[in-house]
């Protein structure tokens, strides 16, 4: 008769459960609660850096476009670097900007004239200069990789925290009903979810930007050949 009432009140104790959001995050403990937080912390980042990403490899896209075709215009180097000034707005630019510099101090009156140590150093310049900027157009990529690689198993930490807590309160109580071990199995499956929430998107957005960024360093190496050969026939000149 005892143990008939005790499963009567945990019965009912079962259908008052609130198993929204906010209060499995409210009941779990300091652990879970950390996991969660932590999770959440790092989908926020990486939908930040995602939009970002999207927004700024679209620019870059647009201003290559726009200084290509210009580049191929017809106009004078010189006039296009005078017009470019020592503020390329996109990686491509950017190194123009550096070889016509690096072809100024050597030809000081726009001429030819030159060797073939001037044709290297524009070469290694040109170079270093397509790193530095790739660099900084991948800023950030590696937080949404870390993000990927780890969240699940973040996720699954908590997952199975949650679990601790379930046959915890089972040991505690000696008693097997919903109402037990249905708020830390809610608790755990809560984690995982998040964890998977934070992972998939950053998975996602780091190969197609690392596929673009790949793409993008592909054309920024071809122009750097085809200008490079520019300056190479005019040293020969």
């Amino acid at each position: 008769m005892e143990n008939q009432a005790v499963e009567a009140m945990a019965l009912a104790g079962s259908t008052n459960l609130d198993f929204s959001v906010v209060s499995l995050f409210m009941k779990a403990d300091l652990v879970v609660k950390t996991v969660i937080l932590m999770l959440f912390a790092a989908s926020i980042w990486s939908w930040a850096i995602i939009f970002e990403k999207m927004i700024s490899l679209r620019r870059l896209n647009k201003r290559s476009d726009k200084f290509e075709d210009r580049f191929w215009s017809g106009d004078s180097l010189d006039s296009l670097y005078d017009k470019i000034g020592s503020r390329p707005s996109d990686p491509m630019s950017a190194v123009f900007a550096a070889a016509m510099r690096e072809w100024r101090r050597a030809t000081p009156n726009g001429g030819g004239g030159g060797s073939a140590s001037l044709a290297q150093r524009i070469e290694r310049v040109m170079q270093i200069t397509a790193d530095r900027e790739m660099d900084r157009a991948e800023r950030y990529l590696t937080f949404l990789a870390t993000t990927g690689g780890t969240a699940p198993f973040v996720g699954l930490f908590g997952t199975v925290w949650g679990i601790m807590n379930s046959f915890q309160s089972i040991a505690i109580s000696k008693n097997t009903s919903l109402a037990v071990v249905a708020p830390g199995i809610a608790e755990a499956l809560f984690a995982t979810a998040l964890g998977l929430l934070a992972a998939i998107p950053a998975v996602i957005a780091y190969n197609k930007f690392s596929r673009d960024l790949d793409r993008y360093a592909g054309r920024l190496e071809n122009f750097s050949g085809e200008f490079s050969a520019i300056l190479s026939r005019e040293l020969d000149t």
